[in-house]
């Protein structure tokens, strides 16, 4: 609950600075592509041990922009989150790649001149679960077979275990760079952070987790075309 009344919040705060910015400023929108890297983990509790997951990023942007120094960002992107489970010296792997169509719209907040400027990326962001896969080098089925296996203090149920909800949400925030090519041309450099505030998997007391939330940080190149 307490999750659900910050994302209302945020998007009360968004939608009032949008309405303050329809003033004093010639108005500009903007469409264009990114694609990059996202780097992703799943916070699990209880905690499972973890590395980074490495996927891809890639979708299309619109930006509105109606004030100097504010504007709104709307992305529609496709990204590979999941984990990575670490073995220490056991020489077993695991990971799992789920993948969403993600929606973020975003507070723009930006400084600089005609060539270059600075930017901030801030607000709400739901995700579509559209798929998933697990690599493993050992049958997830069967690992308590395996008489090295490390089954001791270690949960290992999320093996198994389905993505339950199809929706994602949480908050999404980032620094980036725009260099101007020309009036209507302009390349971004962008790190963005994102946190979910639902879970991933099926989770509750009467789970085997409490909670798993995904988390990913995402470096992407971007191309603006400016349309008006």
């Amino acid at each position: 609950m307490k999750n659900c009344r910050f994302t209302i919040f945020i998007l009360f705060v968004l939608f009032g600075l949008s309405l303050k910015a329809q003033t004093h400023y010639e108005s500009n929108i903007s469409i264009g592509a990114k694609g990059g890297v996202s780097i992703s983990r799943t916070f699990f509790n209880p905690n499972v041990p973890q590395g980074m997951k490495i996927g891809g990023v890639a979708g299309f942007t619109f930006r509105y922009i109606e004030e100097k120094y504010f504007g709104l960002v709307a992305e529609l992107n496709f990204e590979q989150r999941g984990w990575t489970e670490n073995f220490e010296d056991a020489p077993y792997s695991y990971s799992r790649t789920i993948n969403y169509l993600q929606l973020p719209v975003l507070a723009h907040i930006y400084f600089g001149n005609e060539k270059a400027r600075f930017f901030i990326n801030l607000g709400p962001e739901i995700g579509l679960f559209i798929g998933e896969s697990t690599s493993a080098n050992f049958d997830i089925h069967d690992y308590e077979s395996l008489p090295d296996f490390p089954i001791r203090n270690r949960n290992n149920t999320q093996f198994v275990l389905p993505v339950e909800q199809t929706i994602d949400y949480g908050i999404s925030a980032g620094l980036g760079a725009e260099v101007f090519v020309n009036k209507k041309n302009s390349l971004t450099l962008e790190g963005r952070f994102y946190y979910g505030l639902g879970n991933q998997l099926k989770s509750g007391r009467t789970e085997p987790f409490n909670a798993s939330n995904s988390m990913s940080i995402m470096v992407t190149l971007g191309y603006w075309f400016r349309v008006k």
